[in-house]
């Protein structure tokens, strides 16, 4: 899945809120407590489990759904985070977050950024409770969430601190798994982060997927969407708009090993560019025992002989 590209006016709104609690919290160094965050913003947190809905079931009779209150339908919450395999929620009426218990730890602090995100962002809070008929839209759905994910971004990475300090290095895993580290954060939201804001003008791309070898593909592959996430710089969607999922996970399987864990190799590629002129790309990937994470960086146009 590509994921939404927000126009330059909802970053800038964004930003502007996510400084304003930056310096509430007094600019703090890397990396950012969340328990702090949430003081200021007075909110509160608490967690589920899908095994155990005792936090959910309390909170029924108090949730509101679009100003109608979810007791009407006792188990609207506990079906919607099964069957939708929520792994978060935000209850505006509740200024409350529940994060799901079952997720590691450091998915917690993603998610509940994220969450976060949603109450900062001044026009969520209506879209939250405004008419289902629109807000409940696919469309609608997913712009909102990656609205939510570049506030939490740009909160965990501290706004324009991480671009200067990932400018300092290489762009290669390595770096931003030393940035990941730094400001505490996993390394596919670093991953995400270093492509979309320290691109320095070259085009680069992401993948999140399954791992490439087909020794280690899942049963439920889809090789027509074989990506989680794919993340592209301003430079790359601008010149390499034609460039599919499944043509980029393609060049991926063309180098990656077969190893359970650690890094499964990298190369150069070719990418064909909007005028059809070749360019050489630098590929790697690393696989964390749960996905692949590749990055793609542009070295040099390919020069005709």
């Amino acid at each position: 899945m590509k994921v939404v590209s927000l126009a330059a006016r909802t970053r800038a709104d964004i930003d502007a809120q996510v400084a304003k609690v930056l310096r509430g919290l007094g600019n703090p160094e890397p990396p950012v407590d969340l328990r702090f965050v949430r003081e200021l913003l007075r909110l509160d947190r608490d967690y589920y489990s899908t095994t155990d809905d005792g936090v959910l079931r309390a909170t029924l009779s108090r949730m509101l759904v679009a100003g109608r209150q979810v007791l009407q339908r006792p188990t609207l919450l506990r079906d919607a985070v099964r069957s939708l395999s929520l792994k978060a929620l935000y209850l505006p009426d509740q200024k409350r977050i529940l994060l799901d218990r079952d997720l590691p730890a450091l998915k917690h602090r993603w998610n509940e950024a994220h969450e976060i995100g949603h109450d900062i962002i001044p026009w969520h809070a209506g879209m939250f409770f405004g008419d289902t008929a629109v807000t409940l839209t696919p469309a609608c759905h997913e712009i909102m969430e990656a609205e939510a994910n570049y506030a939490a971004g740009q909160m965990l990475f501290l706004n324009s601190r991480f671009p200067e300090a990932a400018l300092s290095g290489p762009p290669r895993l390595d770096n931003i798994r030393a940035l990941g580290k730094l400001f505490g954060n996993s390394l596919t939201s670093t991953l995400w982060r270093f492509v979309e804001q320290a691109h320095d003008g070259k085009p680069m791309v992401a993948l999140v997927s399954g791992h490439p070898h087909p020794a280690r593909r899942k049963e439920d592959f889809d090789p027509l969407h074989p990506c989680r996430y794919c993340v592209e710089s301003p430079p790359f969607r601008d010149r390499f708009a034609g460039v599919s999922e499944a043509g980029l996970f393609g060049l991926v399987c063309s180098y990656a090993g077969a190893q359970s864990g650690g890094p499964l190799g990298e190369g150069e590629v070719l990418l064909a560019d909007q005028n059809g002129d070749d360019h050489v790309f630098h590929f790697e990937t690393f696989f964390n025992g749960h996905e692949a994470l590749t990055l793609g960086v542009w070295l040099h146009a390919r020069i005709r002989l």
